[in-house]
């Protein structure tokens, strides 16, 4: 294996960049009739609530081999370890040094994919190290805290052909239901006519979680460090498709503003109180976040960010010239308003009449077995998730996961671009194209039609 001056493995890069960019690789075809034999090995870099997850959904799936496993906690490693073999597979090799130990697992392992569950800050550092050995990636949210981080997963891919992605977002192609695949394919067909605005964003009471003794206090830090948008990749996966972003269109400009920070201390003093040193700490980010995004095309974007504050989940919203949808979440179902169709003027109607009509075609092309329910933080599904099936699909056949390299840092990066607006008294912040004008020609996301699935 030999690598460039930036310590890459050398590739055809643009011969691997065309293809992937289109969403195919230029070996596809010669592999499709042997994918399904192709054994695909993945190495997991953080095995905690998400990462355990994604290890047994993993695991579930015929023909994935599980080498190596890397995670800091010994009790998780052992755990982790312990799946592998009780699946029937070879014992793993374990990496559990210290926290850069993942570096060891990328240059001594053959692997076709790194699956990083890490916390925030390594994610880009895990994907950049697996490609510069030759090995695809894929993150959990965010795939980058910086611009210059999406920059480097960008480069990396253009030299070497190895793609990292959030491949394993799972919102839009959540199969309970189907709701934003459905609302996806009506978008397509015309029912909504040309969209024009979209509202969507992470608005999830997560007080009770981010303290000491809660199941996840490492959000409080980023409470107290920035101040932004800090989880736009769940609404982005619902808006971007829905949007043609990165693939007829492109984000142009940004704008973010921050209410003033109270909520926490608050709950702090209620729960701790109030001499406790949590109610009298700063905290930088807002309780409410708003983002407003334009696209080059004219199209606005209203992203939304609250863990703080009491309510109820988020909510989606689609407009467009000929009616809207709004996905009813927590409130009694979807609805949408058709101009010159629904019955009542300027009335919500329910939205299942349509749904049944335009329901997307992958949902009656995926229906796998069930299983023993999925452990971990990612619900307690039966069957394998879809996301996992399209991903081991992508890694047998050569092509790239639908929501790609550029996709996925689009969409991250919305945070440091929204902190950086926010710290500038909410001035415009110019959006970086990082398909360097291929969005003008790159074809709508397109999912390939599920294989047949081998439940292990």
């Amino acid at each position: 294996m030999s690598l460039d001056k930036d310590g890459f493995v050398r590739q055809d890069a643009p011969r691997f960049a065309a293809a992937m960019s289109a969403g195919i690789a230029s070996s596809a075809a010669a592999h499709a009739q042997a994918s399904a034999a192709t054994p695909v090995r993945l190495g997991f870099v953080g095995i905690g609530g998400r990462g355990s997850y994604h290890l047994d959904a993993a695991l579930g799936i015929e023909g994935v081999e599980v080498p190596a496993l890397c995670e800091i906690r010994a009790d998780r490693l052992e755990r982790a370890a312990d799946w592998v073999e009780h699946s029937g597979r070879p014992a793993p090799r374990l990496y559990g040094r210290d926290e850069r130990d993942f570096e060891r697992l990328c240059a001594e392992e053959d692997l076709d994919c790194v699956i990083c569950s890490t916390s925030w800050r390594w994610h880009a550092q895990v994907c950049l190290t697996a490609n510069r050995h030759g090995k695809h990636a894929v993150s959990e949210v965010p795939i980058v805290l910086t611009v210059d981080e999406a920059w480097s997963l960008v480069e990396a891919f253009e030299k070497t052909g190895k793609w990292s992605t959030l491949a394993l977002e799972q919102v839009l192609l959540e199969v309970s239901d189907g709701m934003y695949l459905t609302l996806l394919n009506m978008i397509r067909q015309g029912v909504l006519g040309d969209i024009l605005h979209a509202e969507s964003g992470y608005v999830h009471d997560l007080r009770r979680v981010k303290f000491p003794g809660g199941s996840e206090p490492w959000r409080l830090q980023h409470a107290i460090d920035r101040n932004g948008n800090l989880y736009p990749d769940h609404p982005m996966n619902r808006i971007m498709p829905a949007m043609d972003i990165n693939r007829g269109d492109r984000f142009a400009q940004l704008v973010s503003v921050s209410s003033r920070a109270v909520t926490l201390n608050e709950y702090a003093a209620s729960r701790y109180g109030s001499e406790h040193p949590l109610a009298a700490r700063e905290m930088a980010q807002g309780d409410y976040n708003a983002t407003l995004i334009r696209t080059v095309d004219g199209k606005l974007v209203t992203l939304n960010f609250d863990t703080n504050t009491p309510h109820p989940r988020e909510f989606t919203r689609i407009q467009g010239t000929d009616g809207v949808f709004f996905d009813g979440r927590g409130m009694g179902g979807p609805r949408i308003y058709l101009d010159g169709i629904s019955p009542e003027s300027h009335q919500w109607e329910d939205a299942a009449p349509k749904m049944a009509e335009y329901r997307h075609p992958l949902l009656d092309s995926y229906d796998p077995p069930e299983r023993p329910a999925l452990r971990g933080h990612g619900g307690q599904t039966m069957k394998t998730p879809l996301t996992w099936h399209l991903l081991i699909q992508a890694l047998q056949s050569g092509t790239a996961p639908y929501f790609d390299v550029y996709d996925s840092v689009t969409s991250s990066v919305i945070s440091p671009l929204s902190e950086q607006s926010v710290a500038s008294g909410s001035r415009p912040v110019e959006f970086p194209d990082f398909t360097r004008g291929q969005w003008k020609t790159r074809p709508p996301i397109q999912f390939p039609r599920p294989t047949a699935v081998a439940v292990g």
